[in-house]
């Protein structure tokens, strides 16, 4: 019998794991990519298995604190005046997104997909050789106010609702667990069950690898449309190379909703830049990621440096990055963490994905039932990427993927437009 045939577009951590699952299952796999090995959010994120965030960006009495962030020029979240009319749609759904009924059911999906995380992702790692690369150290949030906390009180207990782990600390206890951390932090959250990586270009790059010798191929070229056959799909490039497949995957992040277009699917997709700086020698030891909540940036001890990041700026794929906002991270960075120096600093931004109900989108297209959504995962692809994988995989040979797929599904957002 014929293998299956499948085309993955995109070299990032979801195109990867779905190409994974694809040959595991005994399917002729090539993955396309404008730049296969280039810088992608997947090689700059924060390192986090974040299974804890099951709290949607968009929930009650945010739109209280969005005045004041956006009033601050390198606040935690920025505007490009120039996209933001393009923008409006997407806002419109986000603010429908944040009532009480509609975060909690955005909540119980993200914690079902979050739940099989370790399920899926530790046989990954452990085959392609990155099991030396998972650190099970938890993660702390920390607060520079009472006040914070309290603020925040209902979602840390909703967290719990859904079996996570949340133990409040003193600030004597965060010192004693991250000496590194100053007298500015006067409590906080340990979740045990977060966990970090040691590099996230790594994590990236040795995939990537390990799918080469085992026989896929990668196609370095740039997808400029799909056209849906009886069976399966044809993908053109911008060379006017033709490439067929039996099954199609469109994994390629913040680009995807331009593909899911040309289709004449109507998702609701932008990019939210994020900014880090990563610091060979900072000076600082960290056990584990760290969360600053008030602030809205992490810092994470990686093998490549101490790396801080954050922010959430919206201005479309072409705007140039406004590095400025890394600068403000570290100045914000220093304030919690004394000893760090800044010397030597490597800048980064990448295209964040972002759905406005913050759950991403996997299943089937409207126009073929051979041509499968994966993408949207905002913060979350380090960490959902090995599970997406594996309910595209079941998608692909015809099984029912082990957790409920609709609240993921692209007709989510309504008509063709």
């Amino acid at each position: 019998m014929a293998r299956m045939s499948v085309i993955v577009i995109g070299a990032g951590i979801i195109g990867l794991s779905v190409a994974y699952e694809a040959l595991r299952n005994g399917a002729v796999v090539t993955i396309i990519d404008r730049d296969p090995e280039g810088d992608k959010a997947s090689f700059g994120n924060a390192g986090g298995i974040a299974v804890t965030e099951v709290i949607p960006a968009s929930v009650p009495g945010l739109w209280k604190k969005v005045p004041q962030w956006i009033l601050d020029p390198l606040g935690p979240l920025a505007f490009r005046v120039s996209h933001t009319p393009l923008l409006l749609p997407w806002l419109w759904d986000f603010a429908r997104a944040g009532t009480k009924s509609q975060a909690s059911r955005i909540s119980e999906a993200l914690a079902e997909i979050n739940g099989r995380v370790y399920d899926d992702l530790l046989p990954l790692f452990n085959k392609v050789g990155l099991a030396d690369d998972l650190f099970r150290k938890g993660a702390l949030t920390v607060y520079e106010s009472e006040s914070g906390l309290l603020q925040d009180k209902h979602e840390w207990d909703r967290k719990r609702d859904f079996g996570i782990e949340a133990k409040e600390v003193s600030a004597v206890e965060i010192r004693e667990m991250e000496p590194a951390l100053g007298s500015i932090v006067k409590g906080g959250v340990f979740t045990p069950q977060w966990s970090h990586v040691s590099d996230p270009m790594k994590v990236v790059a040795v995939l990537r690898n390990w799918l080469i010798a085992n026989g896929v191929e990668v196609v370095r070229g740039q997808v400029s449309r799909i056209d849906p056959a009886t069976i399966g799909g044809e993908i053109f490039l911008d060379d006017s190379r033709a490439i067929k497949a039996e099954k199609v995957v469109i994994a390629a992040g913040a680009w995807s909703g331009l593909l899911a277009k040309t289709l004449g699917d109507h998702v609701l997709l932008e990019s939210e830049r994020g900014y880090n700086t990563t610091i060979p020698s900072s000076g600082i030891t960290l056990e584990r990621e760290v969360i600053f909540a008030e602030r809205k940036f992490v810092a994470t001890p990686l093998s490549v440096g101490l790396r801080i990041g954050g922010a959430a700026e919206f201005g479309g794929l072409r705007a140039a990055p406004n590095y400025a906002r890394s600068h403000a991270l570290l100045k914000l960075a220093k304030l919690y963490l004394p000893g760090l120096k800044e010397t030597e600093g490597v800048e980064w931004s990448g295209h964040r994905p972002a759905t406005p109900d913050s759950l991403p989108i996997i299943g089937r297209s409207r126009v073929s039932a051979d041509i499968i959504y994966a993408f949207g995962h905002g913060h979350l692809g380090l960490t959902q990427g090995p599970t997406t994988g594996k309910i595209v995989g079941d998608l692909l040979f015809g099984r029912k993927p082990p957790i409920n797929i609709a609240p993921f599904s692209a007709t989510r957002f309504g008509q063709t437009r």
